[in-house]
């Protein structure tokens, strides 16, 4: 039984993890419809912001601000002045362009931070919850990483379903024409998109560096799990990006708990196969396809 329970609770707190990650994917879909697979790199180095400045004497919160401040503007200048040169041309070219990125990110960040492991503080304990003699593996700050993904993901909700940007952001990535026929600033649109996204990313990879080791590529196994939970919920849904990082999470946990952590990446191309094959929007699918 306690197998079982801190089994269930690591995998909570794994799949609120791939949640975060997920649902900067999402808003980078809804947004512009594009799958950004440069997120990874860019939340790596804002995270690197975000150490340079707790290693320099700043208080753990200046520098998670100044991690998502920094997250807000990188994306907006790649979209401005990266992304926007394949706008309105095959969405492969976008594709292929984030690659690129991630590659040349990658290699900028081993420049400028250098490729050595560096520890990353956490605000609050790393320690499991003691219950009278056992502890659980609940953790204070995998607390705060739930409440922080809860939290983002009300606010995207509000955002594309109450607000009147929300539907012009949504419009933008649907018909450019369209919405310029009907006065939508597309450009602008387009951008915040970005800079949005890129802001949840800034916050995903804070919270999977918090307690741990960075390198320019500790978030690249992210990358794979964050969208495998991203097409589970369904690209459309930030609810859906969070139940699919917990169903994720959840079951990778067991696979490793009880079947061998060697399995866990096959598990998760199961998942993910098994997802396309039976349901390809994801389980949150807002939009059926249409057999003519």
């Amino acid at each position: 039984m306690q197998q079982l329970l801190t089994t269930v609770l690591t995998g909570v707190t794994l799949g609120v993890v791939y949640a975060a990650f997920a649902l900067a994917l999402v808003l980078i879909w809804r947004a512009t419809r594009i799958v950004n697979f440069a997120q990874a790199p860019m939340a790596m180095i804002t995270t690197y912001i975000a150490l340079v400045l707790i290693d320099a004497g700043y208080s753990y919160w200046l520098g998670f601000a100044a991690a998502l401040l920094s997250g807000l503007v990188l994306g907006a200048v790649v979209e401005r002045f990266v992304v926007r040169f394949v706008s309105g041309k095959s969405e492969i070219n976008a594709v292929i362009l984030t690659l690129g990125l991630f590659i040349v990110l990658h290699a900028l960040a081993a420049i400028v931070f250098g490729s050595r492991y560096r520890s990353f503080p956490a605000p609050f304990g790393l320690r499991g919850f003691q219950i009278g003699d056992t502890t659980i593996a609940l953790t204070g700050f995998g607390v705060f990483t739930v409440v922080a993904v809860a939290v983002v993901m009300v606010g995207l909700v509000l955002l594309f379903r109450g607000t009147d940007l929300g539907l012009r952001m949504r419009a933008s990535a649907f018909n450019q024409e369209v919405s310029r026929l009907l006065g939508v600033k597309v450009g602008r649109m387009l951008t915040l998109g970005w800079a949005l996204a890129a802001l949840v990313g800034s916050l995903s990879g804070l919270l999977i560096a918090g307690g741990g080791l960075v390198h320019p590529s500790y978030m690249d196994g992210v990358v794979v799990y964050g969208f495998v939970a991203a097409v589970l919920g369904g690209l459309d849904s930030p609810v859906g990006a969070v139940v699919g990082g917990l169903l994720l999470g959840l079951s990778l946990s067991l696979v490793s708990g009880y079947v061998g952590s060697e399995l866990v990446p096959l598990a998760a191309l199961v998942i993910l196969m098994a997802v396309l094959l039976l349901k390809p929007g994801g389980l949150f699918a807002s939009v059926r396809e249409r057999r003519v």
